[in-house]
């Protein structure tokens, strides 16, 4: 459980997003600096990123966050600031790409119960595809 000043929550979100055209960029190195760059930037949003996977072209995260602040927020700042750092760094994701994430994502709300079936779910998602 987790509390702002005036809210005790446990809200757990998951998350899964693509590259623009489904493009299959998230390889290594990329895939790496991504993972930092998520946890990152979801300390300064006051959100947990429980467990993270990504995949050569989409992204798994398990998310907890304030609902006050929103799952939808925290979703653009980590995607916002992921593609422009990524871009910088990786130069070959701005020629090939006009922005590194498409402007769709599909979340669902994690009950406690659900929990480990969706940490397992994502953990087995790498072992799926390779």
């Amino acid at each position: 459980m987790e509390s702002n000043h005036n809210v005790v929550f446990d809200c757990k979100y998951h998350v899964v997003f693509c590259p623009k055209y489904r493009k299959k960029v998230l390889k290594e190195p990329v895939d790496i600096r991504l993972k930092e760059l998520f946890l990152e930037k979801a300390v300064e949003l006051r959100a947990e990123v429980v467990e993270m996977e990504i995949m050569p072209d989409h992204v798994h995260l398990l998310i907890k966050c304030d609902p006050q602040f929103g799952i939808h927020r925290v979703v653009k700042h980590l995607k916002g600031y992921t593609s422009r750092v990524m871009r910088m760094e990786f130069r070959h994701l701005k020629s090939r790409l006009p922005s590194l994430w498409t402007n769709s994502y599909f979340v669902a709300t994690v009950g406690t119960v659900q929990l480990d079936v969706i940490q397992k779910y994502i953990e087995s998602q790498k072992e799926r595809n390779d």
